[in-house]
């Protein structure tokens, strides 16, 4: 696997050989590494998570497992006797081991793709109305194989969908056939109408009309399928009355609508959200500030961000998110996750 072979952290260059073995405290004995192409001798843990770090990894794994499962900071701190900043410095590790592996997951082809997207709230540092809070979560999910391509959270603003979309267009870029359903946020196609359009230009005087591009369907939710659920009655509104689904983006004229109106919908991200609330302390109670800070926040979502998509296999799936998406050909090991290079 691609992902697993081992590399020089200065050249990357992966003509290494054997040099020596050298003893450990409490991990036994490691491989030390000769580059060919640059004289540099390295371990096999340099620019991993475990480089650095003395705590064997089956107890780092059952301390991260279990916050992935509920518990909270200080809770693990007294069940598992370590101090709240090594359980800190443990999570902020996962900082980069996420953006690693979104870029090898964004980098495959898919041939059809239809993503949910969604968002949930909770209270970050004080008490204060939902619209200025920091504590917004937004959820790009892929439907069929469960996997999470965006978990950031953030103030409710501009921001922070158009993040969530541009990820959406790389997304959108390595599939042949992408859709997204969301709950009826209007902002998610009008911020990926601006990232992801195309000019057709049929000849005829003036500018060329705005579309999305070519597969990128906008009628009920998404990318190469967008477009909005209208929820609510309508019977005290005054004038035309608005259609259940809508299509409030140009399409290009090469598209075809392939969506049925029974699969409008955003069921899997609100059943995601409602097992978080479960499995993640800071989600569990809107009426009481869980978050100190969103940077605290989203350091414990990359954490579940990893564990969800690499290493838990989903209860209806049967599988792990990232072999059901065809991003791995099998499920990784917490060994293999914690003694990947970051390179």
């Amino acid at each position: 696997m691609e992902l697993l072979r081992l590399q020089c952290p200065v050249c990357h260059s992966t003509d290494i050989e054997y040099h020596s073995l050298y003893t450990t405290k409490n991990h036994g004995r490691r491989v030390i590494y000769k580059c060919e192409h640059c004289p540099v001798y390295f371990s096999e843990t340099k620019k991993t998570l475990m480089e650095g770090l003395q705590t064997p990894v089956s107890v780092i794994w059952h301390v991260l497992k279990a916050r992935t499962e509920g518990m909270g900071l200080n809770a693990a701190a007294r069940t598992f006797d370590k101090a709240k900043n090594t359980i800190l410095s443990w999570e902020r590790k996962f900082v980069d081991l996420h953006r690693v592996l979104f870029l090898y997951a964004v980098v495959h082809e898919f041939l059809e793709s239809v993503i949910e997207g969604d968002e949930a709230y909770t209270k970050v540092q004080k008490n204060v109305p939902p619209d200025q809070s920091r504590g917004w979560t937004i959820l790009l999910m892929d439907r069929a194989s469960r996997f999470i391509w965006e978990l950031d959270c953030g103030k409710k603003d501009r921001r922070l969908f158009k993040k969530a979309m541009k990820t959406l267009d790389q997304i959108a870029r390595q599939t042949h056939d992408l859709s997204i359903f969301t709950d009826g946020e209007r902002r998610y196609g009008n911020l990926l109408f601006e990232i992801c359009y195309a000019l057709v230009k049929d000849g005829k005087p003036g500018r060329p009309k705005k579309t999305f591009k070519k597969g990128v369907h906008c009628s009920t939710a998404a990318l190469q399928h967008c477009s909005i659920k209208n929820k609510g009655s309508q019977v005290h509104k005054k004038g035309r009355k608005r259609p259940q689904y809508q299509s409030p983006w140009r399409e290009h004229p090469e598209t075809a609508r392939t969506i049925a109106e029974t699969d409008i919908h955003a069921n899997h991200a609100e059943a995601f959200f409602s097992s978080l609330r479960r499995k993640c302390a800071t989600f569990r109670r809107k009426t009481n500030t869980y978050a100190k800070s969103t940077k605290g926040l989203q350091r414990l979502l990359h954490v579940y961000w990893v564990v969800h998509n690499f290493l838990r296999a989903h209860f209806t799936t049967r599988e792990v998110p990232a072999v059901a998406l065809g991003v791995l050909e099998r499920r990784l090991s917490v060994r293999e996750v914690f003694h990947l290079q970051m390179a």
